[in-house]
């Protein structure tokens, strides 16, 4: 690990569905790492949750089909041992310390990743980490919680009704007379659209929510909101700034999974969105408010519906925002003016800059 240069450790796979649209997105990270200014350690995780030390570059199959993108798991394993200020990184087979890590890079998408998890696991070890911390990625993460949080901030969002995996049954009469059709179904801890389905009828409807069950043992069922589907990026910890607008245009029901990671001519992504300066102000300060509210720092993207009456409904925030090629975030920064090496150096120095923050906070009285 070269002197002078910041340790990044930067950690993707992950034991989640979204597995590999993390690879996806390490890959862009990777590239966009300032080499003046960093050193890369990359550690990818399998689905069992097992850490591999890619030593020289990422080391993927099939890395350029976002189909068949799998982690290489040829690889010596590798631990992180929490080790007071030195945060070392230590080979599982002969015990070699690797050296020590100065600053973590999730790009994990979903459960174990974006859900507090791998957080939690940085804030124990002492170590600076990219994004937002352990309340805010489970708040952003689920999203009954999160819709709840809004929804009492007085913040539109679509109405929904939460499934347990502990009911006997669910009251599908009661939800079509609610909402009628049609509606979304979702699991409540997942990102990129995977589990989610649009029900038109009562057959589909059963058939969305056991699905949606196979992701997550709580599922939420909403309304379907009528309107133009828009994204803002936002970076920053204290002094928080809001990207252009874009909007998703797609051929598809929804914005589904093979949407945004496989099928680049299933959406049109168009930035700036084709709307007025009064509504783009609007929605950017509707985003940092939800950003804020939520407790996030780093980097977030939100979506939302403007609705033909003017009205902006929150879709869901997400902390770890996908970063491939195709993806939003870093698009969004890119119109904006940032480029993505630019980008990737800033979240660095924001997670360092909150690490060094609540350092100075007081732990004995």
């Amino acid at each position: 690990m070269t002197s002078g240069k910041i340790t990044v450790a930067i950690v993707f796979g992950g034991r989640s569905a979204e597995h590999e649209v993390s690879l996806q997105s390490a890959q862009n990270v990777i590239r966009s790492l300032d080499p003046e200014q960093f050193t890369p350690v990359l550690i990818g995780i399998d689905r069992d949750g097992r850490w591999f030390l890619n030593e020289e570059s990422i080391q993927l199959f099939h890395a350029d089909n976002p189909k068949d993108i799998s982690l290489n798991v040829s690889s010596p394993q590798v631990g992180l041992i929490p080790n007071g200020p030195e945060r070392q990184l230590v080979r599982m087979d002969n015990k070699e310390v690797l050296g020590k890590i100065d600053v973590l890079f999730p790009v994990l998408h979903g459960p174990y990743g974006e859900d507090g998890a791998i957080q939690g696991l940085a804030k124990m070890a002492n170590l600076p980490c990219v994004g937002a911390d352990v309340t805010a990625s489970a708040i952003g993460m689920d999203k009954d919680i999160m819709k709840r949080l809004l929804r009492d901030a007085g913040i539109h969002n679509a109405e929904f009704t939460t499934l347990y995996h502990w009911q006997n049954e669910w009251n599908v009469d009661a939800i079509e007379a609610q909402y009628g059709y049609p509606v979304f179904v979702k699991p409540s801890n997942m990102g990129s659209s995977i589990g989610v389905s649009r029900a038109n009828n009562k057959e589909t409807l059963i058939q969305a929510i056991t699905n949606a069950f196979q992701y997550d043992q709580k599922v939420l069922v909403e309304r379907a909101v009528e309107g133009r589907e828009l994204e803002v990026s936002i970076l920053g910890n204290d002094k928080v700034m809001a990207s252009c607008v874009g909007e998703i245009i797609t051929r598809d029901k929804f914005y589904s999974y093979e949407s945004k990671y496989i099928d680049a001519d299933a959406t049109e992504l168009k930035i700036p969105a084709g709307i007025s300066a009064n509504q783009t102000a609007r929605i950017q300060a509707t985003a940092i408010q939800v950003y804020q509210l939520l407790g996030c720092s780093g980097l977030a993207r939100v979506d939302m519906f403007l609705t033909p009456d003017d009205t902006i409904f929150i879709n869901e925030i997400n902390t770890l925002p996908g970063f491939t090629n195709i993806s939003m975030y870093p698009k969004l920064w890119e119109h904006s003016g940032i480029s993505q090496q630019t980008l990737v150096t800033q979240l660095i120095a924001l997670a360092i800059e909150r690490f060094q923050q609540r350092h100075k906070l007081k732990v004995s009285r």
